[in-house]
């Protein structure tokens, strides 16, 4: 039994790398766009994961890291669907309907969808008072951000952003596989299977419904497919658990909270784009609730301690 546990303090280091990994996420929604220009959803999707996993395989293999046994195979399969072949390629499409912000506001509900799904599957993490108004301000937010005439209308900008909130629920489903199916093995290497199982599913399937791929595009879009595949998924999967390490997982749940202000910043910075004053209030409630749910406003000492008894 646990009581009294502070929360973990955020050095300058903490902060700066913490800040790096929203920047590197919140430039991922501005390089789909960039990348749409010319490439294909699919295609898209298939250089990102197929880059990365090349990347991560050789920093294993670099480092001499343990390679997992062939009973992972099957397991990494499915963290490739739902950690990155699922959600990556809703977002991309969502992204071909709404600005850049908009589909990273709506992307921070990943929580949401988490601390929902985590209450249905695992006992140690029942849906308390607390995480109940959390939940509630969230979907109040996500309502807001979307726009009410949207919630009822199916055109192609609605269709977007349901895409994107589906990618958000296949996130929470791969959050609470992965706690299961890939305990004890090293982040690093879990992050190679997953996105090596989301490339075997991606390539055939881009092939196949967008053909190969011409190579001749513009610098521009080279680079997005490049900063997708090493920056956005590499770098970043190496990024987040060296965060992991420093700030502990309850700080790391800030980096939901400061994706939205880069994406929209770079957006309305390369693309001109501009949201309603709707989406920035529904972002406010959103992250508020996400800020109830971690604890970090309302009586935190006391849920805190409840919790981890």
């Amino acid at each position: 039994m646990t009581r009294n546990i502070p929360q973990q303090n955020l050095s300058p280091r903490a902060w700066a790398l913490l800040l790096l990994l929203a920047l590197i996420w919140g430039g991922s929604f501005l390089s789909n766009r960039a990348a749409l220009e010319e490439v294909g959803v699919l295609t898209t999707v298939a250089f990102r994961v197929g880059g990365a996993a090349i990347v991560l395989w050789g920093w294993i293999f670099w480092r001499g890291l343990a390679l997992p046994g062939g009973r992972h195979a099957g397991r990494f399969l499915i963290m490739g669907l739902l950690n990155n072949v699922i959600p990556f390629t809703l977002i991309v499409w969502g992204q071909t309907q709404v600005e850049s912000g908009l589909a990273a506001i709506l992307n921070a509900a990943t929580a949401i969808f988490a601390v929902l799904l985590s209450a249905l599957v695992f006992a140690d993490e029942r849906l308390t008072l607390r995480k109940g108004l959390g939940v509630a301000l969230g979907f109040t937010g996500v309502a807001m951000a979307m726009g009410v005439g949207h919630l009822f209308a199916f055109d192609p900008r609605s269709l977007g952003q349901i895409a994107i909130l589906g990618a958000c629920l296949s996130y929470a489903c791969a959050a609470a596989y992965g706690r299961v199916a890939l305990k004890g093995l090293r982040p690093e290497v879990s992050a190679a299977g997953m996105v090596t199982g989301a490339a075997l599913v991606m390539i055939p399937l881009a092939l196949w419904r967008e053909g190969v791929p011409t190579f001749g595009y513009a610098p521009a879009t080279w680079a997005a497919l490049a900063y997708l595949a090493l920056m956005a998924s590499a770098l970043a999967y190496l990024l987040y658990y060296a965060v992991l390490q420093v700030a502990g997982a309850g700080n790391l749940s800030l980096v939901t909270l400061l994706i939205p202000p880069f994406a929209i910043a770079l957006g309305a910075l390369v693309y001109g784009e501009a949201l309603p004053l709707t989406a920035y209030l529904g972002f406010g409630i959103l992250a508020l609730g996400l800020l109830i749910l971690d604890g970090r406003i309302g009586p935190k000492r006391r849920a805190r301690t409840q919790e981890s008894a």
